[in-house]
């Protein structure tokens, strides 16, 4: 919870259980709480925004006011001789108010305006966004108009003062827009991320470029299918704080939503990528993918030589390039490291081997590291039952040829020196966001958010720093074998 809405709801738990265990209740006291509630309950709007969780603590305000109306009742039958008896009613009373006091404090536990952690590194975060049109391409989707190119929204993150003072850039730049991708992307009801729209990074848009370093390495970041550019936040603020730039992008038509600076919404609309389909068509989807990194490289390279706002000109070091994906985006990356010379380290995140480019026996031949969810390498078609398999609208023998594939293409991901963390006890989604929206989601998924987030931050940075900047590994070499929370194989 924020701090005012800590401040509200404490303060209103606190009245109501003395409302009902003191049984003289001086009017001033009650007045007095009937104040405090009601500036806390204006000032917790005003400053973060009412929000619906909160609704029982909000409620709360009226409660030294209904005792005032329960105290003159009271009083009145007292001058009329009237008196009643009061244990069990009091007793109840006393139950129904725990009660209610639970509820109230954990309405907003369950359903939070999440934070990410504090940036680690001794930078601190700007951010800028660009809408760029590639006039080379004809944008394939079928919605799309006539004729129109293909067009990308791109967000950039980068190291500035810590000093560095704005305002702070929201997750999502339409919270009703993205409640409703995110319901359709975890299949759950839209009051879960009603509050998506409260929550800030700890980026400043448009902050000045850190003058601590003359040049940063640029790492490129693809997001899954539905996902966005903001996605995996937890991840790209710990490698800005660290001295990279990092440029999002988001991939029209794949992505939850592009909002466009005109205001024009492109919602997601290719089904593809994201389940168990014929490779033919997830590997001519992927190609679009890699066709949107190397025109933002192509971008970022007119950047780093001429930026009209003279932030990133000659800063950009567009010699030390890597690349960092989830999912559909983790694909991506290895198509890129196999096919684009200017790409020379890359991390898949549960991504399946989606693309026309198959690893070679021998390796990749470049840096990369392979990151999956134990529930991920687990799947197989014996996994699926008949009823699941008739749901989907495929066979056995369907199912088991593509899991044949799969295996086919990840047999060489660590030859030639290359490396495969295996994380226990997490899912696909855990190496996004997406599970910090609430505690609920953790339980339904048996994974630890925040902890998943801690190994994958410490391996990435680690692989980034030696094969980008040259720091001396820390983890990876010390690391490979069983572990309890992971496996690390080395080729």
């Amino acid at each position: 919870m924020r701090i005012m809405e800590v401040v509200l709801v404490m303060f209103n738990v606190v009245m109501l259980l003395l409302l009902v265990v003191r049984q003289q209740k001086p009017r001033q006291l009650l007045w007095e709480g009937l104040a405090v509630s009601v500036v806390l309950l204006v000032v917790q709007g005003w400053v973060e925004g009412w929000r619906w969780p909160l609704i029982p603590a909000y409620a709360l305000t009226l409660a030294p006011l209904l005792a005032l109306v329960l105290d003159h009742q009271r009083r009145a039958r007292a001058g009329q001789g009237i008196v009643k008896r009061r244990g069990v009613r009091r007793i109840a009373a006393l139950l129904i108010a725990v009660l209610y006091g639970a509820a109230t404090v954990a309405a907003p536990l369950l359903f939070p305006v999440f934070t990410f952690a504090e940036p680690a590194g001794p930078h601190g975060i700007g951010t800028v966004a660009y809408h760029w049109i590639d006039s080379t391409r004809e944008e394939k989707n079928a919605v799309a108009a006539a004729g129109a190119k293909r067009e990308l929204n791109v967000r950039i993150w980068y190291p500035a003062s810590k000093d560095a003072k704005g305002t702070r850039a929201p997750y999502v730049p339409d919270s009703k827009i993205y409640a409703e991708g995110h319901q359709q992307l975890l299949g759950l009801p839209q009051v879960f991320f009603t509050s998506l729209g409260e929550v800030r990074t700890h980026a400043i848009e448009h902050a000045a470029l850190s003058d601590a370093e003359a040049m940063y390495p640029v790492i490129i970041f693809s997001h899954g299918s539905r996902g966005f550019e903001g996605q995996n936040m937890f991840q790209i603020e710990q490698l800005v704080s660290k001295g990279y730039i990092v440029a999002g992008i988001n991939h029209t038509y794949s992505s939850m939503a592009s909002i466009f600076s005109d205001g024009r919404v492109a919602l997601f609309q290719d089904k593809t990528g994201s389940g168990i389909e014929p490779f033919e068509k997830t590997d001519k989807l992927n190609e679009v993918w890699v066709n949107d990194v190397r025109f933002v490289l192509d971008q970022l390279e007119q950047l780093a030589a001429t930026d009209p706002d003279q932030r990133f000109t000659g800063r950009m070091d567009m010699g030390r390039v890597g690349m960092l994906g989830h999912s559909f985006g983790g694909a991506t990356t290895v198509q890129m490291l196999l096919s684009d010379p200017r790409v020379q380290a890359g991390i898949n995140m549960d991504g399946a081997l989606y693309g026309k480019r198959r690893i070679p026996t021998a390796g990749i031949s470049k840096p990369f590291l392979m990151i999956s969810a134990d529930s991920s390498i687990a799947a197989s078609s014996g996994a699926l039952s008949d009823d699941q398999l008739a749901a989907m609208g495929l066979n056995r023998g369907e199912v088991e040829r593509y899991f044949k594939e799969v295996n086919a293409r990840y047999a060489p991901v660590t030859a030639g020196g290359n490396y495969w963390l295996k994380l226990t006890d997490t899912s696909h989604m855990s190496f996004t966001d997406s599970f910090l929206i609430s505690p609920i989601l953790e339980w339904v998924q048996g994974t630890d958010a925040r902890g998943t987030h801690r190994v994958v931050n410490e391996f990435t940075l680690d692989f980034f720093n030696y094969y980008l900047k040259g720091v001396p590994l820390q983890i990876l070499n010390n690391a490979v074998g069983t572990h309890d929370d992971y496996i690390l194989e080395k080729g």
